[in-house]
Formats: structure tokens, C-alpha cells, sequence
């Protein structure tokens, strides 16, 4: 699957969920679906996970709130 934008990947997502829950659907249409659903899911969350690494951590030094980028280094590897 091409890359695709999280906005758009959850909108064919809910259109899915609704497809489905309207039980209008063959099995093998329903099968395709779940099966196109699953995968959207998944590309949801890596998405999500790669703007969760991208948010600025909070910490305190000195007194003073500074912001300071979350470190990747260490999360690549724990990934790998």
C-alpha cells in the first residue's frame, strides 16, 4: 500500500466499518473489506506512532520548562 495520509486512511476506515455493519455485503465482499480494513488499521497506527516519536518531551531543568525533541536514536533501536 502506498503511503497514505492518516486523514484519509481513517476515513476509508470508518467507510469500511459502516459498510460492514450495514450487512448489505457478500462474504466475499465483507472478506475484502475486513481484509483492506486490517490493513488500513495497521497504516494508521505506524502513523501514529511516527508522530508520536516527532512530539516534543516536556522537561524540567534548572527551575525553568524547556522543550527539547524526543530522542529517535534510542527508540530505532529498541524497534529493531
Amino acid at each position: 500500500m502506498a503511503e497514505i495520509k492518516f486523514e484519509d486512511a481513517l476515513k476509508k476506515l470508518e467507510k469500511i466499518v459502516s459498510d460492514l455493519e450495514a450487512g448489505k455485503l457478500s462474504l466475499d465482499e465483507s472478506l475484502k473489506k475486513y481484509e483492506e480494513g486490517v490493513r488500513l488499521s495497521a497504516a494508521c497506527s505506524r502513523l501514529l506512532e511516527q508522530a508520536q516519536k516527532k512530539v516534543e518531551v516536556l522537561s524540567k531543568k534548572e527551575g525553568e520548562f524547556m522543550l527539547k525533541p524526543f530522542e529517535e536514536e534510542g527508540l530505532k533501536g529498541n524497534a529493531e
